[in-house]
């Protein structure tokens, strides 16, 4: 290919309204060392920046600028396990919802973040906590997710695991329903800790005078857990709808519901696991919606084992020119989607601990 030099000292092209072309390919494409000069330029297909060749031998970014991608996010993190029921007449919570924290955009509190360009960000989902295996022992709390700078991230806490006959509701990202027995008195529910990711589990039914009795429902992203009345459980609480996908009727967070000796409760938003009703197991929360599972029940009949809890999940909404690299460690569902409606990118991370950058 023939070469033309410019020997003057300026082009003027400010009558120009088109574009500079100049040379462009891919990374492997590179001119080699020997063949090009300093201040060479090129356009790097891959990276989608302009490159110079310095004085050092080596292909650099024209001009290297702290250059931030804005990410939107939700971070909800794992549901917790409900509890379990063996002796006669005991009937365990529904466990509490996994913490959600959301930027404004999306209904929540949290600030848009401003993630750099090729720098190493964390990305941790928690799982679900176990269902109790009978026995009266009560769930296990979800784990936490996390996003953001390595050592400070957005960190949502675990669903608590709720009662029962000898265990005792856990606090958490929305805190365990409270379960009962027949000659015991009323457990004091779990509680949303830290404040601000969901909301408290439901007070059990405890027995009085003859009175059938109930667990209470676990506390959701959307309200608190319901308490049980008589024989009929509590429902589990509410998650939240987010459109962060831009996909509608999404939840996230939902309670799950207590175990009642005539009626289990509801698992919240259809999401949190449903509670058992007579002699049986609680059901699981969704997988990927951090919502709890459902409370044991037995009459006569246990051991009977608690739903275990929804694990979390992560998703981070970016421009579309922007892209992630996932490193080792982490599941993704989708990878640099378009979302729903509109022309932003999203990645939802489903299980693991690992790092991501943008580019």
């Amino acid at each position: 290919m023939a070469t033309t030099k410019v020997t003057t000292d300026v082009i003027d092209m400010s009558g120009n309204t088109g574009g500079l072309v100049w040379a462009k390919g891919t990374t492997a494409q590179r001119p080699a060392v020997g063949v090009s000069t300093i201040g060479d330029l090129r356009e790097n297909t891959e990276t989608f920046r302009t490159e110079v060749y310095n004085n050092s031998g080596a292909w650099r970014n024209l001009k290297e600028l702290p250059v931030t991608v804005a990410v939107d996010f939700l971070v909800v993190a794992g549901g917790g396990g409900g509890a379990g029921a063996a002796s006669n007449n005991t009937n365990a919570g529904g466990a509490g919802a996994g913490g959600l924290k959301t930027t404004t955009a999306y209904g929540g509190s949290e600030s848009v973040f401003l993630a750099s360009l090729a720098t190493t960000y964390t990305v941790e989902v928690g799982p679900g906590g176990a269902g109790a295996s009978g026995y009266d022992l009560n769930g296990v709390s979800g784990t936490v997710s996390k996003f953001g700078i390595v050592g400070s991230e957005t960190t949502a806490a675990g669903g608590g695991g709720s009662g029962t006959y000898r265990g005792v509701p856990q606090s958490g990202g929305s805190g365990g329903g409270a379960g009962s027995y027949s000659s015991s008195t009323e457990q004091t529910p779990g509680t949303a800790s830290p404040a601000g990711q969901g909301n408290a589990g439901g007070a059990g039914m405890a027995y009085n005078a003859g009175a059938l009795t109930s667990g209470g429902g676990g506390g959701g992203a959307g309200a608190a857990g319901a308490p049980g009345s008589g024989g009929n459980a509590g429902d589990g609480a509410a998650g939240l709808e987010n459109q962060i996908t831009g996909a509608t009727g999404i939840f996230y967070a939902g309670g799950g519901g207590g175990g009642g000796e005539s009626s289990g409760g509801a698992g919240g938003s259809s999401i949190g696991g449903a509670g058992a009703s007579s002699n049986g197991s609680g059901s699981d929360g969704s997988v990927y919606t951090g919502s709890g599972g459902g409370g044991a029940t037995s009459i006569n009949g246990g051991p009977f084992t608690g739903g275990t809890g929804g694990g979390g999940i992560v998703i981070l909404r970016y421009p579309s020119g922007n892209s992630i690299t996932v490193g080792s460690g982490l599941s993704t569902g989708v990878l640099n989607g378009t979302v729903t409606g509109g022309t932003d990118k999203y990645t939802t991370f489903t299980l693991g601990s690992g790092t991501i950058t943008f580019s």
